[in-house]
């Protein structure tokens, strides 16, 4: 793992500007595998900010961010309380995922000096995946994100 994503907290700020995207309002985990064929769907065909259709996401770069959008919005669900709101959106080089959460006062915590059986490593995860990746509070709601190039 990378000297970022060991022991470290997350870095704090808003992520690029975005356009263009998907964007799911959650409430239970077992909506998750619903959305996440959603947003599978979404990546294979999805279209360019002009309406026209664009090449489908490669496959390892479409299980990556699945892979990181669950993490994200699993973490905001199990640990953020209330409602969850789960994005993918297009930057002009990258995916941004942007979950929020009701949990404004708890920033985004890696697991650390835990059995990796104990499960936990998700924000390793994805701060491995991404190209960045980071957190802010707005409107009384936790934002954390991450970019995973495209």
């Amino acid at each position: 793992m990378s000297d970022q994503a060991v022991g470290r907290a997350w870095p704090s700020g808003p992520p690029p500007a975005a356009f263009d995207g998907k964007e799911w309002q959650l409430r239970e985990l077992a909506e998750l595998p619903a959305v996440r064929g959603q947003l599978r769907r979404h990546l294979e065909h999805g279209t360019q900010q002009d309406g026209t259709q664009q090449d489908g996401t490669g496959g390892e770069l479409r299980d990556q961010l699945i892979l990181a959008f669950d993490e994200m919005a699993s973490n905001a669900l199990r640990h953020g309380g209330g409602r969850v709101s789960a994005a993918v959106r297009l930057t002009d080089s990258a995916y941004l995922i942007l979950v929020s959460d009701a949990a404004a006062s708890a920033p985004p915590a890696p697991a650390v000096g835990r059995d990796p059986s104990e499960g936990g490593l998700g924000l390793y995860l994805i701060a491995e995946l991404a190209t960045d990746h980071g957190w802010y509070v707005d409107g009384g709601r936790k934002h954390v994100w991450a970019l995973l190039p495209r």
